[in-house]
């Protein structure tokens, strides 16, 4: 997902470093256990069988073989094993932003034991008031979501059950908190089965619901006649097994909405007909059924798509007609690509569909095929853009601007958030990490993949509007140095591996931190290795639910590098330790004859300083007539440099990079286990520099102005950014003048 403020768009990091941090973990941990009001008394489940703990985070056991039925090789009849089909029919009012629906859910029961209580996810809910987790949080932390939208009166929105059947029983539900918010959270319900569900058989419920759409917010809602519609139908929940992610025993994992956790749940099967007025034009999840049918005003579509684990869609009647293409790739089907897009945003459409079929190239050969027939980009309207920068299976949402000149922030922006939400496709999608408890899988992998996308192309960061671009200012950043700039490093608080709400800084380290590990992980064991890490990541966990150790020990084997991938796991993923090296001196003197006495002759004579000086002159102006060109830094007597290297923080594996004044150079490793260490060379020139990291390997470094000295002051990188600064000062100046 992207985290966008107002106008451009800023990656995640960015928030890391907000003030408004209200509380810290602890205190929100109390704040929410202090429910207003007494909740109603919510009798247990009918068959004992466990929720996931309200803390629960990263896992380091690996899962069983067989987890989710085992590895999905090909030979299966079906790409997942497909836990869950819901077949709903839906009809939107765009007037009053309401979407009426019947949805039969049927789900088999994968576990050894009976089932009577299933937990079902009313995400919608979020939005139904301020008492929600999703508010409580927000107004705790006091913090904004994204763009900062506020919701105003009338602008609310929920999911109402207007009925719920097992056969011909009406089946009893109960509003439940499983991580301990306040009772006025409703986003998860428990519903107790009249009849259990046994082990390997399904069950299937039949669920009248409403969904009041709110005026758009953190992903989904309605701004005029468009409508971006998510999380907007009841959603079991997943029962994890013995051997999967961790679980010992049967559990359920259900969490309620927080603000920055996003979503888990079972593959399956959806087969949605949706009802909207005919002048709307509809984008959904999977791939259209026959034509359209139309009916009093009305037209009805159905979209059917398998192996997938969520379904979404948008209307609007003011979208401009879609651009559609198709791309090709070694192991996938022929994909349909489209691009919706409303007309103010039409100079985004073609920069949107180029982004997206190169992700379906890049993605497909770096990780596996893109094994899905459509691929469907919304660009939102403008004033809706909370509903832009988010993913859902064979369905994004992208972002907007009325220009799109080459190397402009609009340009840059626009091809990340589309690459970026195309790659969910994988880390969300295809290989269904649990998006509540280890976003480090999801929003971290991704931001890492699609960076590495990024650099690939040769794009960088130009981050300065047009107008300073036509005065001379126009700084240039790798995309990589653009994710450090916004990752915590001096002091970080919150494991990578950490679930998406019990965090101190926020979300936006699962972004940057994560990126930042996994792209110094890549420099450690190398591009290749790295890449078949991922791969054999991909091809043991696709359409399964992988865990941060499913994770580790793929990229273990793949790579052939497992001591180097379960250190940087231990360090850097299920705990965060700064880096933190610097040369901590460097010097470069002169071996001179010194005064004093020696033996000579069998005698012991005296080398008075007066002598010593006329010797050393004279050896001097000897060398200077025969080597007129010499260099700076080099001449008769020998150089003795000293560089002290230091430690501040975890242990990393270092190389020391001196440059003498004669061209040459020494490089050392520094290894990890020593906190400073000394070297010294006795070498014809004077040292020039001193670089630790000479290929910026460590981007979790604090500070990599520190990891350098030199002889001779070198001004190049402050006069540089000195001067934009003071261009911007005059410029602002020049601005208040005229005022």
């Amino acid at each position: 997902m992207e985290f966008r403020f107002r106008r451009y768009p800023v990656r995640m990091a960015a928030i890391s470093g907000l003030a408004g941090l209200a509380v810290c973990a602890a205190g929100l941990a109390l704040a929410l256990a202090a429910k207003p009001g007494a909740p109603a008394a919510v009798p247990p489940s009918l068959d004992g069988i466990a929720l996931s703990a309200p803390n629960a985070a990263f896992v380091t056991t690996p899962s069983a073989p067989d987890a989710w039925g085992g590895m999905r090789t090909g030979d299966h009849a079906t790409l997942s094993d497909r836990v869950v089909d819901y077949r709903i029919e839906a009809t939107l009012d765009p007037v009053k932003h309401l979407v009426t629906g019947k949805q039969q859910l049927t789900w088999r029961n994968r576990s050894a034991v009976p089932v009577r209580s299933v937990y079902v996810h009313l995400y919608m809910n979020a939005f139904e008031g301020a008492g929600s987790t999703f508010f409580t949080e927000q107004r705790l932390r006091g913090e904004g979501f994204r763009t900062g939208v506020d919701t105003k009166d009338g602008e609310w929105g929920h999911i109402a059950l207007r009925s719920v059947r097992q056969g011909e029983a009406n089946v009893p539900w109960h509003f439940v908190q499983p991580d301990n918010g306040p009772a006025t959270d409703h986003t998860v319900v428990r519903m107790d089965l009249p009849q259990a569900v046994a082990p390997g058989a399904s069950t299937t419920l039949d669920i009248g619901f409403a969904t009041q759409l709110p005026r758009v917010i953190a992903r989904t809602g309605y701004f005029g006649s468009f409508h971006l519609v998510a999380q907007w139908f009841p959603k079991i929940a997943v029962l994890e097994l013995p051997g999967e992610r961790g679980a010992t025993a049967p559990r359920w994992n259900a969490h309620e909405f927080h603000q920055n956790s996003e979503f888990y749940a079972d593959f399956g099967s959806f087969d949605v007909s949706l009802t909207v007025p005919k002048d709307y034009t509809v984008g959904a999840t999977g791939e259209l059924q026959g034509a359209p049918v139309e009916k009093n005003g009305m037209v009805t579509r159905r979209y059917v798509q398998a192996d997938v684990h969520d379904f979404a869609w948008m209307a609007d009647n003011r979208s401009a007609k879609p651009l559609v293409e198709t791309w090709t790739g070694p192991g996938s089907p022929t994909v349909a690509v489209q691009v919706i897009y409303p007309p103010e945003y039409a100079a985004s459409a073609g920069p949107a569909m180029k982004a997206a079929k190169d992700s379906l190239a890049y993605f497909s050969r770096t990780l596996g095929p893109y094994p899905y027939k459509t691929l469907t980009v919304v660009i939102p309207p403008y004033n809706a853009e909370e509903a832009g920068g988010m993913e859902y299976p064979t369905f994004i949402t992208a972002m907007g601007f009325d220009e799109v000149a080459p190397k402009s922030i609009e340009e840059f922006s626009l091809d990340m958030v589309t690459i970026h939400e195309f790659g969910h496709g994988y880390f969300y999608g295809i290989l269904a990490s649990n998006e509540f408890e280890e976003p480090f899988l999801d929003e971290g992998l991704n931001e890492y993949w699609d960076s590495r996308m990024m650099r690939q192309r040769g794009q960088q960061v130009h981050p300065a509007p047009g107008f300073l671009k036509r005065i001379g200012i126009d700084p240039v950043f790798d995309v990589f140095d653009g994710v450090r700039a916004g990752a915590p490093r001096e002091n970080p608080a919150d494991a990578p591996g950490q679930n998406a709400w019990h965090r101190l800084q926020g979300i936006g380290p699962v972004y940057t931190r994560s990126a930042l590990v996994m792209r110094d992980l890549e420099e450690r064991i190398g591009h290749e290795a790295m890449e078949r890490g991922f791969k054999e990541y991909y091809r043991r966990w696709k359409f399964r639910h992988p865990g941060i150790a499913d994770l580790r020990e793929a990229l273990a084997d793949g790579s052939g590098q497992r001591a180097v991938v379960e250190q940087v796991f231990a360090q850097q993923v299920y705990a965060t330790a700064k880096v933190d090296d610097r040369v901590a001196e460097l010097s470069s003197e002169e071996e001179l004859p010194l005064p004093g006495t020696r033996l000579a002759g069998g005698k012991q004579v005296e080398d008075t300083q007066d002598a010593v000086d006329k010797r050393i002159e004279a050896i001097r102006k000897q060398w200077d007539k025969a080597h007129p060109d010499a260099a700076k830094g080099t001449g008769p007597f020998p150089y003795r440099t000293k560089v002290t290297v230091r430690r501040y923080g975890a242990q990393v594996p270092q190389t020391l990079l001196v440059k003498f004044a004669d061209g040459s150079s020494e490089t050392v490793q520094w290894e990890s286990g020593e906190q400073w260490r000394t070297y010294t060379w006795v070498r014809p020139a004077k040292a020039v520099s001193a670089q630790l990291d000479p290929r910026r390997s460590h981007y979790l470094d604090v500070n990599k102005l520190d990891d350098s000295r030199t002889i001779e002051a070198d001004r190049s990188a402050s006069s540089r950014w000195s001067a934009e600064i003071a261009a911007l000062v005059q410029l602002v100046l020049s601005f208040i003048a005229t005022v």
